[in-house]
């Protein structure tokens, strides 16, 4: 295979595999991650056939790394770790703790140093956050008390592997130069961090939003999309060369910035979808590692490694949920969500192999671990209601029925951002403004999709919620909180709303949808898309022409409305090519 041409096939057969196995597994109701790590295998070194080109491999899987690292700190939010830190912070450190011992004890039997089996112990102790969200929100979790802690519990540890990502580098090679030389190492490891962070902080955030600004006025979405782009590769490869720092740690940072700019949601919905892809040739790349022939030789350490995360770890976050008196099914929900190792443990044993430490061994086990714990999440997770009522009948009677009332009135009194009527307003021209203003008149406050950006900052200098972002994304709906919503209100100037509708008719099929056309031969698409009532504006011309010339000529108000009738009736009773 001549040499120019491996990138393409490399990245074509990856690729090709990916999307097949990944939708076998989708099919199956697993984790398309699985399919991913056996398109791995399927194009590695060690079985038959197609070969992809490994260190072209690792080249996109370094790229996917990146930007998966730009999308933890672009949807990274303080406020939400804020909110569950008496329970997150406690457990988390915990949790990781004894998940890090039982797995560097299970390398350490295995014969590896002990400075291999920490790292793969704290490889094995994080979650994976792409299977963590989805189980979540296959399962209608995402959103309630028990969701929101395991997402920041989820979120401590993405930061504490990021914190092992910077120190990792300095804590090795200072081993050599033994006490002394680990101290300085580490020291200049956290001067070099610090000044990164501030750096990336004080220039970041005033550079960052500006220029995202300057282009988003432009209207380009092929120039937001690359500009986000260059922020999340320029500042993870300018991190590595001014402060020596890991690309995945200044990716982190550069997505922490834009996070907390108004540039947030439309960042996430048009930019990181490409993340998935670089994603999908990370997992491909880690898959191309296993070596099926050594998995007879290494089955005792991944049956080992197998029960620290299907088992210990569980186990772990179980006592402490419970200890801090949360309902039992909300400490089962925490704790069965993180019964897996995904994206971030590969990311850890890909730098420890890097720098030497890691055995091929670790990385074998690594894979049939995440492989397996992948594929039993789901089914263990589905199992958390029944676990918690088997447990609170034998074993937790009394402390089960005060954790229980004590629970339900913490669920009822937490800080609930989600109103009982819960309405999204799709544009802000003069129709969202006047609706707007009537559902907040009647007690009700909508939530604004609006892609002006200075309309966007207007109305949450009023205490409107409003989100900027295209409605036809599904993260933009997302955010808008369109799962929880019971009504869709769609009064955009000039643009589609088929697509929005079928985007927010396929989250929430319940959902009540007003939307707004200006001709007639529209009707029949958003009626098409899910529409329950659409409002043209060739109808309300015609409706106010008619009625102020018939008033004019002296007609009662009940010739008036029923002409009206005669004239709806013409309207929208005869064939669209007629119209």
């Amino acid at each position: 295979m001549p040499h120019d041409l491996d990138l393409i096939f490399t990245l074509t057969g990856g690729l090709t595999a990916a999307l097949a196995l990944g939708f076998i597994t989708q099919r199956l109701r697993l984790s398309p991650i699985i399919g991913y790590l056996l398109a791995g295998i399927l194009v590695g070194p060690f079985t038959p056939g197609f070969v992809a080109h490994k260190a072209i491999a690792d080249q996109f899987a370094e790229i996917g790394v990146i930007l998966l690292m730009f999308g933890v700190g672009l949807q990274f939010h303080v406020r939400e770790l804020l909110a569950v830190r008496k329970v997150a912070v406690p457990g988390a450190l915990l949790q990781i703790s004894v998940a890090t011992a039982l797995g560097a004890l299970v390398g350490h039997a295995a014969g590896w140093s002990w400075a291999a089996s920490v790292v793969f112990g704290i490889a094995i102790s994080v979650a994976s956050t792409v299977v963590l969200t989805r189980v979540l929100s296959d399962s209608h979790v995402l959103h309630t008390p028990a969701g929101h802690l395991a997402v920041g519990w989820l979120v401590l540890e993405d930061v504490f592997t990021v914190l092992v990502l910077v120190l990792l580098p300095g804590l090795v090679g200072g081993a050599s130069g033994g006490g002394a030389g680990i101290a300085m190492s580490v020291g200049l490891a956290i001067l070099k961090l610090a000044g990164l962070v501030a750096f990336t902080f004080i220039v970041g955030q005033r550079v960052i939003p500006v220029l995202l600004g300057y282009v988003a006025r432009t209207g380009s979405r092929e120039l937001f999309t690359l500009t986000v782009l260059v922020v999340a590769l320029g500042v993870a490869v300018g991190s590595a060369m001014l402060f020596g720092s890991s690309m995945a740690l200044g990716a982190f940072l550069g997505g922490l910035v834009v996070g907390q700019s108004d540039f947030s949601s439309r960042a996430a919905s048009e930019a990181l979808p490409m993340r998935d892809a670089f994603a999908v040739l990370f997992f491909v790349s880690v898959g191309m590692l296993l070596d099926p022939s050594q998995l007879a030789a290494s089955w005792p350490v991944a049956a080992a490694t197998l029960a620290v995360v299907l088992l210990g770890k569980p186990l772990a976050a179980l006592v402490v949920v419970v200890l801090l008196r949360r309902p039992m099914k909300t400490a089962f929900a925490v704790a069965l969500s993180l019964a897996q190792i995904g994206e971030f443990s590969f990311i850890l044993a890909t730098l420890g192999r890097q720098l030497g430490v890691m055995p091929d061994e670790a990385t074998q086990v690594l894979v049939v671990a995440s492989i397996v714990s992948i594929t039993l999440n789901p089914l263990l997770f589905s199992a958390r209601d029944r676990l918690a009522r088997w447990t609170s009948a034998f074993f937790l009677r009394r402390s089960s029925a005060a954790a229980a009332a004590g629970g339900a009135r913490g669920e009822e009194a937490a800080p609930v951002d989600e109103l009982a009527h819960r309405t999204i307003v799709v544009g802000y021209g003069p129709v969202g403004r006047t609706l707007t203003r009537l559902l907040r008149e009647n007690g009700i406050e909508p939530t604004v999709v609006e892609l002006n950006l200075d309309t966007v900052k207007t109305l949450q200098a009023q205490g409107i919620r409003a989100i900027y972002g295209d409605a036809t994304q599904r993260e933009i709906l997302d955010r808008a909180g369109i799962s929880k919503a019971d009504s869709l209100l769609f009064t955009s100037a000039g643009a589609p709303g088929d697509g929005v509708i079928e985007q927010a008719k396929g989250i929430n099929p319940g959902l009540f949808v007003l939307a707004r056309a200006f001709y007639l031969r529209e009707v029949a698409s958003l009626k098409k898309a899910g529409a329950d009532v659409v409002v043209t504006g060739e109808a309300e011309v015609a409706f106010s022409m008619t009625e102020r010339l018939l008033v004019r000529l002296g007609a009662t108000a009940e010739q008036v409305e029923r002409e009206r009738e005669r004239v709806r009736s013409e309207l929208f009773d005869r064939p669209a090519e007629a119209r």
